[in-house]
């Protein structure tokens, strides 16, 4: 049997019925192990997040650093939380904010990080 290049096979799949192709998909999970159509939908979202940046973020303590007093302080400057709260945040750490602007994120990013505390945006 030839060896058939990507293009070939994109053709090949052009010309085929639906139920043709959940036949190949099938025998693919059979002989192989893998399900082609759960790489595809897993891809699908990566392609979508590289083209679209996105506009809302969340900020993520990942830890308080050595100056956690500090830290709590400002978390309870930038978020409105009781003492407790955010002291959880800074002992565990969390998110700090949800569903913001990447200039507001960067911002409070900048402030925890000035502290000693490492911070992720998501």
């Amino acid at each position: 049997m030839a060896k058939l290049n990507a293009k070939d096979f994109i053709a090949s799949l052009n010309e085929m019925s639906l139920l043709e192709i959940k036949e190949l998909v099938d025998a693919m999970k059979e002989e192989y192990g893998i399900d082609p159509t759960a790489v595809a939908v897993a891809a699908a979202p990566a392609a979508g997040a590289a083209a679209e940046e996105a506009t809302e973020v969340t900020v993520n303590l990942v830890s308080a650093g050595g100056q956690k007093i500090p830290v709590i302080k400002a978390i309870r400057d930038i978020t409105g939380l009781g003492l407790k709260e955010a002291k959880d945040i800074a002992d565990n750490g969390g998110a700090v904010k949800e569903k913001i602007s990447k200039d507001e994120a960067n911002d409070i990013k900048a402030q925890l990080e000035e502290l000693g505390a490492t911070v992720e945006i998501a």
